[in-house]
């Protein structure tokens, strides 16, 4: 995919999709993890004077974001391997650690392919494409450092697994589904969501 200008990239327990409550499908091709961490610096670069460029997610950037038909890509290449729109095999969530993503790769060769580099622990790691709508830099001249916190996230637009991230607390994983249901799978996501809730009520 060509990088866009406006957009930023930084190199999941939840139901899969309506078909499959319906017809009780289990998927042997499910992944999950955290395409970004909030509150939590991370190193985007470092300057050649040793000068060191950090990020940060405020926890509440997502609060008002459009994240309406995200993708999910590899090292935002293009290729859609499943998707939150028609299809509804990607659910992105942000919780109380960062922006929480699960999909179905069982839908096409190319998505299996991935799955199974996942799988193999070849690829672990996250990112996302995004829009800021707000900011704010914060520069220590001692520690020779610039921090950048993300307050507000305008338009999310994918989540990719990528060979190297941006963020190193991100991951992916494989789960195994093959014994268990989508109403369980669900059953987890509403319990996540009410704790994620209760706890939004109490900050």
């Amino acid at each position: 995919m060509p990088v866009v200008k406006e957009r930023e990239y930084r190199a999941l327990a939840a139901p899969l999709s309506a078909a499959a409550a319906a017809k009780r499908i289990q998927t042997d091709y499910y992944v999950e993890g955290y395409a970004t961490t909030f509150d939590s610096p991370y190193l985007l670069f470092e300057f050649s004077d040793g000068w060191k460029y950090y990020e940060r997610i405020d926890r509440h950037a997502l609060d008002g974001a459009d994240m309406t038909d995200v993708i999910m890509q590899y090292d935002h290449t293009g290729r859609v391997f499943a998707r939150t729109g028609k299809t509804k095999s990607l659910i992105i969530q942000p919780d109380n650690v960062g922006l929480f993503v699960c999909a179905d790769l069982g839908r096409t060769d190319a998505a299996r392919g991935l799955y199974q580099d996942i799988e193999a622990e070849l690829v672990t790691k996250m990112s996302w494409a995004f829009v800021v709508a707000k900011d704010s830099i914060t520069e220590d001249r001692k520690a020779r450092t610039i921090t950048r916190d993300v307050l507000e996230i305008k338009k999310v637009y994918d989540v990719s697994a990528v060979s190297r991230p941006a963020n190193e607390e991100t991951e992916i994983s494989a789960r195994n589904f093959a014994t268990r249901s989508y109403e369980q799978i669900q059953a987890e996501y509403l319990e996540r969501r009410a704790k994620l809730l209760k706890l939004r009520t109490m900050l």
